[in-house]
């Protein structure tokens, strides 16, 4: 049911979307987003809360779709927590970047949003403050509801350094990454078949 409600929001044509019905091109286009994400995100593990998932998420989800920005955060938050480990906190995670996405994708259908990069930059950086916020609300029935707001508070300075990197990852990434989004998808629409 969210799946067909975000294609509705979405960027591309298609009315109604489903996982089987992507086409080898933009699957490709997800599994190399899929990719920059894990290894972006391990790499920069060792510092913690400073990583470019959710700059990279927000840049997809504005300049592709929410459909994709959901498809890709799923996928990378379970690919690495494989690994870096799993726990109740991998549920809080994608819940919270479902939020975080749907919520890019409604200020997208702002033109005033959508064209303007210091918004979004800025945005990039509320969004940190709004990770912190949204995990520590999802994950208090987990911890107790009386952990949550101790929880939260001391989760503040991490929340800051969260808003600091994705403001600087989004600076630095938007241009290659909308870039290659935008040649991308406007070169499949020139390309495809009238319908």
């Amino acid at each position: 049911m969210a799946i067909e409600w975000c294609s509705n929001l979405n960027n591309s044509n298609s009315k109604i979307y489903s996982l089987f019905s992507l086409g080898v091109k933009e699957l490709s286009l997800l599994s190399m987003m899929i990719a920059l994400c894990v290894v972006s995100r391990s790499i920069f593990q060792f510092i913690v809360n400073v990583q470019p998932v959710t700059a990279i998420l927000l840049i997809i989800t504005i300049y592709w779709g929410i459909y994709q920005g959901l498809l890709v955060s799923i996928l990378s938050i379970l690919i690495t927590n494989f690994y870096m480990g799993m726990g109740v906190w991998t549920i809080a995670q994608i819940a919270t970047y479902f939020l975080l996405i749907v919520l890019t994708g409604l200020l997208t259908n702002l033109s005033i949003f959508r064209n303007s990069i210091v918004l979004q930059t800025a945005y990039a950086g509320i969004t940190g403050l709004l990770f912190g916020l949204f995990i520590s609300a999802i994950q208090a029935p987990f911890f107790g509801i009386s952990a949550f707001l101790p929880y939260y508070l001391a989760g503040i300075p991490m929340d800051i350094m969260h808003a600091v990197g994705n403001i600087i990852f989004y600076i630095l990434l938007t241009p290659i990454l909308k870039k290659l989004l935008t040649q991308t998808i406007q070169k499949w629409h020139r390309f495809s078949p009238e319908k």
